[in-house]
């Protein structure tokens, strides 16, 4: 069994350590009226094998295919703006490693700073020169964070931004808001009730429901239940988390002042304001979303872009809150791994290519392109719809109705979704396997790979 599996393996990555870099083509369009993807046989023997040994076939729940009732495909590599599967057939990707690969996938730059910094060696346990200049790059981009302590998942972020705040204020409780996801944290796998005042209810098997009650969840958008919850619990609340732009349910916009509202509800309270930023930060601009919408936060959590596409995580805020944490303070945490001088390489060429390029506004321009022509072949074809989009993330419903929180966006049609997910994958385009999901632009994406996905779009839905 096991040599049948090496033959599988080699057969999967002939080209693993020798990687031609010229761009993939597309896969010719060739589809059926009706028809459900299948993918190769390679994948699909992996995929089988997987099953085996990996719970779900997969480590991490989305990948699985579940939300569009399907199987995935293996990934053998991917270049600028495509990925390529273990069967030989290419995509053109929307997904970038889930935002990380800002600059497309597999950059030159990227890769050849990786191994020439590790031929130094690729973890020490010591303190390292690159993530002392880390720390100055996010400190001079994101100003309201003095000082900031890197971790290795946006999962740790979120959580030692939680634990800094309750050791900080002395105070137990969290406020989240529905469809705001911010890693699996025990305390925040929560999912809101119906009451009008809902204490947490763990969302995952083996959450003991004691963590849960210190979570407050509330939906997103609605400033009168906030309101409500200060005022009856404001001095139980350690700290309010929201994700920047909520991008875990879609991809959804705060109301006017309703960020700045929340601000000054929590410091009127005596409450901390975690800005998870994991997603947005250093994709939409330097400052990332606080940036934009000219938002102070307490603490910020960062990760994805600030890595290169390596495993990293970042939190930090006000110097006399963060001063708090061990060594200096009694709030504890630690990494073994935290600022990994090939995540800290990868990810500081990342942001300074991304600073020489002036790649947020072009990156925008590319966003606001594909958007519109998204919104002009839908709306030619009479397909009610909605597309939400900001620089270079997007988010595609079929619903034609304004986006407020997690509510609405569950009131789209997910059949038709899944018929124009499994098309699209068909034609050589890989959108995200869940209607909850953002998508993302890179700066590997040129014009004719939004044009070919947007033509591609129109077969797809023209078919219906």
């Amino acid at each position: 069994m096991k040599d049948d599996f090496s033959i599988l393996v080699k057969r999967a990555v002939p080209l693993l350590y020798s990687i031609d870099t010229k761009k993939f083509p597309l896969a010719p369009i060739t589809i059926p009226a009706e028809t459900h993807h299948v993918n190769g046989p390679i994948s699909q023997k992996l995929f089988a094998k997987a099953k085996t040994l990996i719970p779900g076939g997969v480590n991490s729940p989305v990948r699985a295919f579940r939300n569009v009732d399907g199987d995935p495909f293996f990934v053998r590599r991917g270049k600028g703006s495509r990925i390529e599967d273990v069967d030989g057939k290419s995509y053109i990707d929307y997904i970038g490693s889930w935002g990380p690969n800002i600059l497309g996938h597999a950059p030159t730059i990227i890769t050849s700073a990786i191994h020439q910094a590790a031929k130094d060696g690729v973890s020490y346990g010591i303190p390292n020169i690159y993530e002392v200049e880390m720390a100055q790059l996010i400190t001079d981009w994101v100003p309201s964070v003095e000082k900031v302590r890197m971790v290795n998942s946006g999962t740790e972020a979120t959580m030692s931004a939680i634990r800094l705040a309750r050791g900080f204020t002395g105070r137990d409780k969290i406020v989240k808001f529905e469809g705001c996801y911010h890693g699996h944290v025990d305390s925040l796998l929560v999912a809101a009730g119906s009451g009008a005042l809902t204490f947490g209810e763990p969302d995952s098997a083996g959450v003991p429901k004691s963590f849960a009650n210190e979570t407050i969840t509330l939906p997103y958008n609605d400033l009168e239940r906030l309101e409500e919850i200060f005022e009856n619990h404001g001095h139980e609340i350690a700290a309010v988390i929201v994700e920047s732009y909520p991008a875990n349910a879609g991809l959804v916009f705060p109301r006017n002042g309703y960020l700045q509202a929340m601000r000054n509800l929590a410091t009127n309270h005596g409450a901390l304001v975690i800005f998870d930023e994991v997603m947005t930060g250093f994709r939409l601009a330097k400052g990332g979303v606080q940036e934009l919408e000219n938002f102070t936060p307490d603490l910020t959590a960062m990760g994805k872009v600030i890595g290169g596409g390596l495993p990293v995580g970042a939190f930090g805020g006000r110097a006399d809150i963060m001063d708090q944490l061990a060594p200096d303070g009694p709030v504890y945490q630690a990494g073994t791994l935290s600022g990994n001088p090939l995540a800290m390489v990868a990810g500081l060429t990342q942001l300074k290519e991304l600073n020489k390029h002036g790649a947020y506004q072009h990156l925008a321009n590319l966003g606001d392109h594909f958007a519109t022509g998204l919104r002009g072949v839908l709306s030619e074809k009479g397909i009610p719809h909605r597309v939400n989009q900001v620089g270079s993330m997007f988010c595609l419903y079929f619903l034609d109705e304004e986006i407020i929180n997690v509510d609405t966006v569950s009131k789209q049609d997910f059949t038709i979704f899944k018929k124009l997910f499994w098309d699209l994958l068909e034609q050589g385009v890989y959108l995200a396997p869940s209607p909850y999901e953002t998508g993302f632009i890179s700066m590997a994406h040129t014009l004719d790979d939004l044009d070919d996905t947007l033509m591609r779009i129109e077969k797809a839905v023209s078919r219906w």
